[in-house]
């Protein structure tokens, strides 16, 4: 479904505003993430189709409240109603947005609502980022901010990246919604699992 010159113009708005609220968020979840998920998002739905308008709208706000770093409450549904509806957007289409920003997160899938369509090529977009080269950049980042060490050889008590590659990273290609979005995992996956054996083979570390 393509968009319509008005949708066009509006996405372009959410962007910039987007872009202005998350001017100082790093830690591997700015504005250079939602870049990249809109990106990955664009590629799924050319291939699964969708309401682009919304995959386009869902992927810009999907962090634009991310509980990191707003102590520990996730606010991303509740600033893009308030977003969406300053653009005089159609509250359904609000709706079906502020559903997906708050039901895709990783640490949320026990007990997340299903998703449509539109949600599940968001998600799929979403957790690509945290693989590949990027996400290795990323875990770093995030460690880097947040105190967390990459990797700490026979210590069992503190979280490290490496941690995170196997409780959370290693699983996204299985949690994946679309062929599309499996396919580009995959990929990324092999690539991750490529580095972490050379880091550690390095360290003279075995896992």
């Amino acid at each position: 479904m393509m968009m319509t010159p008005e949708q066009t113009q509006l996405i372009i708005k959410v962007e910039s505003i987007v872009q202005a609220r998350l001017e100082h968020q790093g830690a591997g979840h700015g504005f250079d993430h939602v870049q990249r998920v809109l990106k990955s998002a664009r590629l799924i739905q050319s291939s699964v189709g969708g309401d682009l308008f919304v995959v386009e709208l869902a992927s810009l706000l999907h962090d634009v409240g991310d509980a990191k770093f707003h102590e520990g409450v996730e606010r991303s549904a509740e600033f893009s109603n308030q977003i969406l509806e300053q653009l005089q957007i159609e509250p359904d289409c609000i709706a079906h947005v502020a559903k997906i920003v708050d039901n895709i997160s990783f640490r949320k899938r026990d007990h997340a609502e299903n998703l449509t369509l539109e949600g599940k090529i968001v998600q799929d977009a979403d957790r690509l980022d945290a693989l590949g080269a990027i996400g290795i950049v990323r875990t770093i980042e995030f460690g880097a901010a947040f105190d967390q060490p990459f990797y700490l050889p026979g210590v069992t008590d503190q979280k490290t990246g490496v941690d995170h590659f196997h409780d959370k990273l290693f699983k996204l290609r299985g949690l994946m919604n679309t062929t599309a979005g499996k396919n580009l995992a995959e990929n990324r996956e092999h690539f991750m699992r490529t580095f972490l054996q050379q880091y550690l083979t390095e360290c003279d570390a075995t896992e």
